[in-house]
């Protein structure tokens, strides 16, 4: 079975974004919706800046920004109905005081 396979099991309408198969980690649901795919936000940004620094000389930082950029404009930014997929910026555990 393939990710597309296995996503569809769960919603035959659900949809993805290209490029990001490494960036999900499963299924969302909630109350009164379809499920829908849910990425990693981070590991989406990782695979920008590997596709930006392609052929670019600028430093990490600059990098970043530009994928951060390019993210909420083109990949959050691209709302197309109710089977839109997420992305969930995953609680830094190791950061978080108790």
């Amino acid at each position: 079975m393939n990710i597309k396979e296995w996503i569809s099991e769960y919603n035959e309408e659900a949809m993805m974004a290209d490029g990001f198969d490494d960036a999900i980690i499963g299924i969302c649901e909630r109350f009164g919706n379809e499920p829908v795919v849910a990425y990693d936000r981070d590991k989406a940004i990782e695979i920008l800046m590997e596709m930006v620094a392609e052929g670019h000389e600028e430093d990490d930082e600059d990098i970043r920004d530009m994928a951060e950029e390019y993210f909420v404009y083109n990949v959050i930014g691209s709302y197309v109905g109710e089977n839109t997929p997420v992305f969930v910026s995953l609680v830094p555990w190791d950061d978080i005081d108790e």
